[in-house]
């Protein structure tokens, strides 16, 4: 099946950073939040009130606490272990805080249900209108839970964007969709609300151009954007003539997505992926590794980061960048709500390439198909059983046929 294009909406005038690990994140987030005037509005598919939540969360109760409107939205499964005492105290302070999909009380959070399935899982910060935050960093400590026998040496390894320019308006857009269509699922189980709530009706307020930098925001729903990304990306791959350096935390796509990185390097594109060392889930990561063999024969180079738990969702195709929190898995491309951030910069993307490439050589280990063909039956079984689990769970988005 030839790669489609996608039409993105590209913006000019922006100016973006690039943001590593949690180190440069949360200090900009929190003095963003703590210089706002209007409002800030948070999505998070995690919020863990550890000792960088914690700080966060101090941040917004006093930016409600001086007038500012604060809103924040949380997956509810994400954050189930959370949401009620942060709900409180977001509300206590006089923020509002909203909850997408709730689990289920009781036995019931043990029915397999498609539903529970779809997730908000995107990562997106908006404070004035003005900047944004975008990328796959969730508001948890990069290093407060790690487990100590995984021997990990260094952060979580991740990537967000801060944004200031013309794209923060379809960032803020797309949040004020999401939050008036919580408030209507509130409506409806709540008919008294009706006096209380304050509903946002959606607006374009356009952002002054501030940078030099052509980018877009490309979204993944279950309505509009169901295959946004995965088009974005085969048509990407289908376009590149020297690199595709790809890192990502789950990495399990489709068929058609795996065909087109062969065909990318039977062309002569040095194809790499920058995949987990350290396992975080053990089906997803040796449903992955079932993978490697197909994928090494293609004549795609596969290092493995172990340092630490590598969250990435990146990737370089020769000078166009994506950051965002969309794995290459059927939990992402086919179930959840997503937000990447493209950037077409030959310097930005040297930036992150580098970036990558240094992660590459201090703490990659390269899969050599040799070795990878030498291991014992024991680890073969183990990926072998972990594929097929995870091609059952695939089968409840009727999507199985694709992987």
């Amino acid at each position: 099946m030839r790669a489609e294009q996608v039409k993105l909406d590209w913006t000019l005038g922006n100016d973006i950073r690039l943001l590593q690990n949690g180190s440069d994140f949360f200090p900009a987030l929190c003095a963003a939040i703590d210089t706002a005037q209007v409002s800030v509005h948070l999505e998070t598919y995690i919020f863990m009130p550890d000792r960088t939540g914690s700080r966060v969360l101090d941040c917004l109760e006093a930016a409600a606490r001086r007038g500012v409107k604060v809103r924040v939205v949380l997956d509810g499964f994400g954050s189930a272990e959370n949401v009620d005492a942060l709900r409180t105290r977001l509300t206590n302070a006089g923020a509002q805080c909203r909850i997408f999909r709730p689990e289920p009380r009781w036995f019931a959070r043990y029915i397999p249900s498609r539903s529970r399935l779809r997730r908000l899982h995107r990562k997106v910060t908006v404070v004035d209108g003005q900047i944004a935050f975008i990328g796959g960093i969730n508001i948890i400590d990069d290093y407060d839970d790690r487990d100590p026998a995984d021997g990990l040496t260094g952060p979580r390894y991740d990537f967000a964007v801060q944004v200031r320019g013309p794209l923060v308006t379809s960032a803020a857009y797309a949040q004020e969709l999401l939050w008036v269509r919580l408030n209507w699922a509130r409506l409806r189980r709540h008919p008294r609300d009706w006096n209380r709530m304050r509903l946002l009706k959606p607006r374009h307020a356009s952002v002054a151009p501030c940078g030099q930098l052509r980018a877009a925001l490309v979204l993944r729903d279950n309505l509009r954007f169901r295959q946004t990304f995965e088009r974005s990306y085969l048509y990407g791959i289908s376009q590149a003539r020297r690199d595709i350096l790809i890192a990502n935390a789950y990495f399990f796509p489709g068929r058609q997505f795996r065909r087109a990185l062969a065909k990318a390097a039977a062309r002569g594109v040095r194809v790499r992926l920058l995949l987990q060392g350290k396992v975080e889930y053990r089906m997803q990561y040796h449903a992955t590794r079932s993978l490697y063999d197909q994928l090494l024969r293609d004549g795609i180079e596969i290092y493995e980061y172990m340092p630490s738990y590598l969250h990435a969702k990146v990737a370089v195709i020769d000078n166009v960048v994506t950051v965002g929190s969309s794995n290459l898995d059927p939990f992402s491309l086919l179930l959840a709500r997503e937000a990447n951030v493209v950037v077409d910069d030959q310097p930005f993307s040297w930036d992150l390439q580098e970036r990558l490439e240094a992660a590459i050589r201090d703490g990659g280990r390269f899969i050599r198909p040799l070795e990878y063909q030498r291991r014992g039956w024991v680890r073969r079984w183990v990926d072998a059983v972990s594929y097929t689990l995870l091609r059952i769970g695939v089968a409840l988005t009727g999507s199985s046929d694709k992987y």
